[in-house]
């Protein structure tokens, strides 16, 4: 019979955690960029990986930090990641990945965790490997500077406060928020259009590796949407990332967001799978 077993993985299992998370470049690009970043160390990884291991290999793995992410589980594997997550206590403030593993991780989760503030069960995860021919890169998105960190703030705290309903300054006054936006801006990862002061498009590429990359707050100023300003702007965040970062740029969005459904579109970026989010 098969034997199995679930653990915190080691350091000296950096390279085979590696190439679990490059089976799936695009899909685990989130937490691909913490450990390209940080290797297994739970303290500089914020938060500590699981491994679901079948005869002695490494099959499966989960990030369990503020985030408990789920990476090309199987479900024995998710039940494992389950009985873990259940015993150590909820300590995420979401759970998030692929939609099928993260489905039947929730229901195996929600009789102990639940009940959650917000379930989104289908955000389509979508790419592009190209800049758009059809649209025109808005020349004013650029790079924000390290000195302009106060500018992009309100309109990243307004981004997150619309998209998750709750506002990042919350709890901690703001201060692992701030701190984060700081490292994109520092990493040349923060976009934006600025006219006179105010921000009216921003983006950043929140995770980066060598095979994929991730795009994520995505915001148009309320009195500048439906102009068509996200596509240009998309199409400019797009163009900086596939000539500095990665061959593919990736992100996913709610399935009730129509209209960012069809401007990512036309945009170039094309649905390939779904992710699903469970909001406490």
């Amino acid at each position: 019979m098969t034997q199995t077993t679930t653990r915190v993985l080691d350091p000296g299992e950096l390279g085979a955690a590696v190439a679990i998370l490059e089976s799936e470049p695009v899909a685990n690009a989130f937490v691909a960029s913490r450990v390209q970043a940080a290797g297994l160390d739970p303290w500089r990884l914020g938060g500590e990986m699981w491994g679901w291991y079948a005869d002695g290999r490494l099959r499966s793995l989960c990030y369990s930090g503020a985030n408990l992410v789920p990476i090309c589980a199987s479900p024995e594997a998710v039940r494992a990641f389950a009985d873990r997550a259940r015993r150590a206590g909820r300590r995420c403030s979401s759970i998030v990945g692929p939609a099928e593993p993260t489905a039947h991780l929730w229901r195996l989760l929600e009789p102990t965790w639940g009940p959650a503030r917000e379930v989104r069960a289908n955000q389509p995860l979508m790419v592009t490997d190209r800049v758009p021919d059809t649209v025109r890169p808005d020349p004013l998105v650029r790079r924000i500077r390290k000195e302009e960190l106060e500018t992009i703030m309100p309109a990243c705290v307004a981004m997150f406060t619309e998209e998750v309903g709750v506002s990042p300054l919350a709890g901690d006054g703001g201060l692992l928020y701030q701190a984060r936006v700081a490292e994109l801006v520092g990493a040349g990862r923060s976009f934006a259009r600025i006219d006179d002061g105010k921000v009216i498009f921003k983006a950043e590429i929140g995770a980066a590796t060598s095979h994929a990359c991730q795009i994520q707050g995505v915001w148009v100023a309320p009195e500048f949407r439906g102009q068509g300003l996200s596509e240009s702007g998309m199409a400019a965040v797009v163009r900086y990332a596939l000539a500095d970062v990665a061959p593919v740029v990736s992100l996913y969005v709610n399935d009730y967001n129509t209209p960012a459904r069809a401007s990512y579109r036309r945009v170039g970026f094309r649905e390939v799978g779904a992710f699903m989010s469970v909001l406490f």
